[in-house]
């Protein structure tokens, strides 16, 4: 076997370890959300705002901020927040000037929803076999990851 084919194995890729874990970690969010009426990508665009509210964020939360903080791009981040509107989760108020920016704000719906979605995180780390003793490490690891990527992705 020569030094090619090692680092062509699958198991020896980042990506794919990366991708596997992700999807994996999302189907189990799939069902602890759908008890509350929300997508996985609905749930992380609330964590955001939620986050933004106890911390008393005063700076409007915008589409391109949601979509900064999520790393994606806003033309991603616009149908999922039209999505969240219909649902009531969120409004969307285009601001003064020439209309580009979308203000977003929580309603009540999402706020009465943010009590109920704190047992999420507790249903996911007590599942058996789940490293929840590993996870400050890993989550430690895992955003020095993505600021190097951050970084890489800037400077190109």
């Amino acid at each position: 076997m020569s030094f090619d084919d090692d680092l062509l194995k699958l198991d020896h890729q980042l990506c794919f370890r990366l991708y596997a874990a992700s999807r994996m970690v999302t189907k189990l969010y799939h069902e602890p959300l759908q008890t509350l009426g929300i997508t996985y990508p609905q749930y992380v665009a609330l964590l955001a705002l939620w986050q933004w509210e106890i911390e008393n964020d005063e700076q409007p939360k915008t589409v391109t901020r949601i979509a900064q903080r999520l790393l994606l791009d806003a033309g991603t981040v616009t149908p999922l927040l039209r999505r969240m509107e219909e649902a009531g989760l969120v409004t969307r108020k285009r601001a003064g000037g020439d209309g580009r920016e979308v203000h977003i704000a929580l309603t009540r719906k999402a706020r009465a929803l943010k009590k109920r979605a704190a047992a999420v995180p507790m249903s996911l780390l007590c599942m058996p076999g789940l490293p929840g003793q590993d996870l400050p490490v890993l989550l430690e690891t895992l955003t020095r990851l993505l600021h190097a990527l951050s970084a890489a992705q800037t400077t190109e």
